[in-house]
């Protein structure tokens, strides 16, 4: 029987994100949607789209840098379909970063020229960054402002009030908290999004979760697993399966998890493998990029 990751949730902050958002989108010319580059329609909020409806806005992909290139070719072209502006970037390095001012100064093209022709060629433009939590809104910030702005920290839930930073002679950012949504009608999604951070790993069962992703980067990419970690896929290990004549099949999570954490040297008193300190591992691993260019979507 399939196992799913649980995931608990906390939605009073949620609400007053949203009740923020609200208030302030009529002070906005156009929005920034941050979203993952491994997950790109997991990391999207649909309750986020629902409220910028009829704003001009422009998505970033954040972490391309350790996304599947090819795969991010795709998503923006379909992310292009419904949407102003898709900039590709890592907001880490800064890579890819030159292209969102020209992508807002052309979105906004007509409102720029409305401004000149009342002499105010040089009003300020006011963008709201959105975002799921973790997805990179303070980075991106602080890359565009030129110095440490907005508060950064690898886990989610890090923003919690509104911030407004200058990143130009003519461009200013509101910097939202992240915003998730109080219920997945598909537990994929909220699976994904534990995998890549945005959800934190203190109310999910890093050992399932950990397991669950290996299933998956076995399935999408398992060359670089297999590679990575220096384990067979197959179960049971082949060594064995030689000696007693059986025929290989595919290892469970759980099972690639334990030989990681053995190949790695992660043992406890009495020669039992630490699974958990194998999960957090394979989930810092994954998320830092190290187990290669990866989209799980």
């Amino acid at each position: 029987m399939k196992e799913e990751i649980t995931i608990q949730w906390f939605p009073g902050h949620m609400t007053k994100t949203k009740r923020m958002m609200e208030k302030y989108l009529p002070m906005v010319d156009a929005v920034v949607e941050i979203i993952d580059a491994r997950v790109p329609l997991s990391s999207r909020n649909p309750d986020i789209a629902a409220l910028i409806d009829g704003k001009p806005n422009i998505v970033l992909m954040n972490k391309c840098d350790t996304a599947d290139p090819a795969a991010t070719e795709r998503w923006i072209r379909e992310l292009k379909k419904t949407s102003s502006a898709v900039v590709a970037a890592d907001c880490k390095s800064g890579r890819g970063l030159d292209g969102f001012e020209p992508a807002v100064r052309q979105v906004l093209s007509e409102l720029i020229e409305k401004y000149k022709a009342k002499g105010m060629g040089g009003r300020m433009l006011h963008l709201m960054v959105v975002g799921i939590p973790n997805v990179g809104k303070s980075s991106f910030i602080n890359r565009m402002a030129g110095k440490k702005k907005a508060k950064v920290e690898d886990r989610p839930g890090v923003t919690r009030d509104k911030q407004w930073v200058q990143i130009s002679d003519g461009i200013e950012l509101l910097d939202m908290p992240g915003v998730l949504w109080p219920k997945f009608e598909d537990m994929s999604v909220g699976e994904k999004l534990a995998f890549t951070g945005a959800v934190k790993d203190d109310v999910v069962d890093t050992e399932l979760l950990a397991s669950r992703l290996l299933l998956l980067l076995r399935e999408k990419y398992p060359d670089g697993v297999a590679e990575h970690y220096g384990i067979s896929l197959d179960t049971p290990e082949e060594d064995a399966a030689m000696e007693s004549g059986e025929t290989l099949g595919c290892a469970s999570g759980y099972e690639l998890l334990m030989r990681i954490g053995k190949r790695r040297g992660m043992l406890m008193r009495g020669g039992d493998i630490d699974t958990e300190r194998a999960a957090v591992c394979v989930l810092d691993e994954f998320r830092a990029g190290k187990l290669g260019r990866i989209t799980l979507e």
